[in-house]
């Protein structure tokens, strides 16, 4: 059995699809075989990859709403061990489309019931926002790993964050996967306080490991590269590696 993992946060630029992509590449480096959906319209996901989204017949969305089989979408990339369910601005409709579908929370989790192939691990890049692409990645997921940055507004909505996670992990039958911190600056206080209120809710779901600040995150993703072949001695590539190890050892 595959183990499937959200990575969702309703605010936008935490660091999610650049977490969903490198410790997908990196779960993938050390030998665990995966697979990256991309549940957001954008597509960063997707393109960060190396993938085509003009070249795409079908995506997602395809299988969201026309119930095409999970296998006939996948895509290989760049590393071995990884594929990815691509996504294309066609699923931006979807949360309309999905509104007079019967059992319309369920779509993901119906395909991914059906899925012949096995992983190891499945990742669920989800969108900013608490819709029903998000509600339908949560129900398909086993556990929520929830990246937050490191700034003054983090810590602002961690109280309304805290409630939002246990109330989803409540509906949804949902563990808490971790606390990721994302963009950290250790030469900042602001950094250091959002760390030790975070511990205070999140006691040791919190990761010990932290994603720095780097150019090479922006960069990677116009080369359609994870950080770990684009910049591959880099701190970013050694940080989610780290991450990966961290997560691992949490499954043993």
């Amino acid at each position: 059995m595959s183990k499937v993992i959200a990575i969702a946060n309703q605010k936008g630029g935490v660091g999610k699809t650049t977490t969903a992509i490198n410790l997908a590449a990196s779960l993938a480096h050390l030998g665990q075989e995966c697979l990256l959906i991309d549940m957001d319209p954008q597509g960063n996901t997707t393109s960060g990859l190396g993938i085509n989204k003009n070249n795409l017949e079908k995506n997602i969305y395809n299988v969201l709403i026309d119930e095409i089989a999970l296998e006939d979408i996948l895509q290989g990339t760049a590393m071995d061990w990884l594929d990815i369910a691509p996504a294309t601005i066609d699923l931006s409709g979807a949360e309309i489309d999905l509104v007079n579908i019967p059992d319309r929370e369920k779509k993901l989790k119906f395909a991914l019931e059906r899925f012949q192939k096995v992983y190891k691990y499945i990742i669920i890049d989800c969108p900013p926002s608490l819709g029903l692409l998000t509600i339908n990645s949560l129900i398909a997921a086993d556990t929520v790993l929830i990246p937050m940055q490191c700034e003054f507004f983090a810590l602002e909505g961690l109280g309304q964050l805290s409630k939002t996670i246990f109330a989803l992990m409540q509906s949804y039958n949902l563990d808490l996967e971790g606390v990721l911190f994302t963009m950290f600056d250790s030469r900042t206080n602001i950094a250091g306080q959002v760390v030790e209120e975070v511990k205070k809710f999140f006691k040791e779901k919190v990761y010990e490991t932290k994603i720095p600040r780097t150019i090479k995150f922006a960069e990677a993703p116009s080369f359609g590269k994870p950080v770990l072949i684009y910049d591959p001695s880099g701190k970013g590539t050694q940080a989610y590696v780290d991450l990966a190890k961290e997560f691992l050892t949490k499954q043993m």
